[in-house]
Formats: C-alpha cells, structure tokens, sequence
C-alpha cells in the first residue's frame, strides 16, 4: 500500500501508534499494558485495533512467532506531517501563515520554543535566498 493510499489514524489508533513509537516493535499484551497506564483498555480491543491498523496499513505485524509482533509502518515524523499537510488543506485552505497563528494563539508557548520556532523560520529563509 503506498503512503498516498493510507488512510488517516483515528484518535484511538493515535494511541496505539504512539506506544508503538516510544517501544518499538511490541505485542498486543505490550501495547495494551501501555496504554493502561492512562485508560483501561481491554486486550481484545488493542488485538482488534491493530488488526483494523494492519489492513490500513498503518502498522505491519511478524507473525513469525506464535505471538505476533507490531510496529508502525511509518516513522512518527512523517505520520505527523501527513496529518498536518492534511489539517492545512481541509481546514486552513492551504496557508500555512493561518495554520501558524492559529497553533501559536490557541495554547502558550515557551520562551525556549518560541526561540526553536525563529530559528527554524531563519533556516527556511536562509535556505530560500
């Protein structure tokens, strides 16, 4: 399945990506022990989402084992960029100027992250000179 072809995670499929970025490639006991942590989930539910993730392709599954091993296909960076390269489209028409102000405005940033944000603003315009 190409990455054109992949459809977008929801929230509870998020989750799950999310653990299986910060662990590495896991089982559905794993995963869901994880995500515990924050919400009771049952086994079966995990098991199910990520044969429903498996079919999407968002995670790839070993069944060299008698128990199955998931991973994410795609690296976190560039899951992330798909959904914002998404979110610009759908809800800011394309600008990134608007997509900007309205993540700078809705939560307080840092000194310290603000400062990563001028740098990197200073990067792509010295790149673009």
């Amino acid at each position: 399945m190409s990455k054109a072809n992949l459809r977008r995670p929801t929230d509870a499929e998020l989750a799950i990506l999310r653990v299986l970025w910060r662990l590495g490639p896991s089982t559905v006991r794993q995963v869901q022990e994880e995500l515990n942590r924050n919400q009771p989930t049952g086994y079966t539910t995990v098991l199910k989402m990520l044969q429903i993730m498996t079919e999407k392709g968002l995670v790839g599954r070993d069944e060299s084992e008698r128990t199955h091993v998931y991973e994410a296909t795609l690296p976190e960076e560039e899951t992330q960029k798909q959904l914002v390269s998404d979110l610009l489209e759908r809800a800011f028409g394309g600008s990134a100027r608007r997509l900007v102000l309205h993540a700078l405005s809705v939560k307080q940033t840092s000194k310290k992250e603000l400062a990563r944000i001028r740098r990197l603003l200073d990067e792509l315009e010295g790149g673009s000179k």
